[in-house]
């Protein structure tokens, strides 16, 4: 969901014309979704992408903890995300996005994932040790 507000402007701002999931719902998505109203097609779509997400989430949970506390983890999650996407999949299903301007479009994604990873790794809001109450005495 982090990544939304980001792609919604991006896309509306002109450097990214057509995201990722739009251009995989366009070209590989059963037509009874692709004959949607366009706003459901929409829901549909974000709900799918927002599921991959959590997914991802998940699986960032499971990378062994001394990993995930690396400052650096979220981000490059995230961008080995974007990367594994743009090297391996992209091409396999034939998707291409972002052909107004490629280069900025494709900078503008992987910044998105970046923060998707910064997001999924807690440094928004870091959970906090827990401080031992007033007037309690721990031994």
């Amino acid at each position: 969901m982090a990544m939304t507000g980001i792609r919604r402007v991006t896309t509306n701002l002109g450097p990214v014309g057509r995201a990722p999931p739009e251009a995989i719902v366009e070209r590989h998505a059963p037509r009874r979704l692709r004959t949607l109203p366009h706003e459901q097609r929409e829901m549909v779509t974000e709900l799918a992408h927002w599921s991959y997400g959590a997914l991802g989430g998940a699986l960032f949970g499971r990378l062994p903890p001394r990993l995930r506390a690396r400052p650096w983890a979220g981000p490059a999650y995230g961008l080995t995300i974007w990367l594994v996407f743009e090297l391996g999949l992209a091409p396999v299903l034939g998707v291409q996005y972002a052909e107004e301007n490629r280069l900025l479009g494709r900078v503008v994604i992987a910044l998105d994932h970046a923060f998707y990873g910064f997001v999924v790794a807690g440094r928004l809001a870091p959970v906090q040790e827990a401080l031992p109450e007033k007037g309690r005495s721990h031994s």
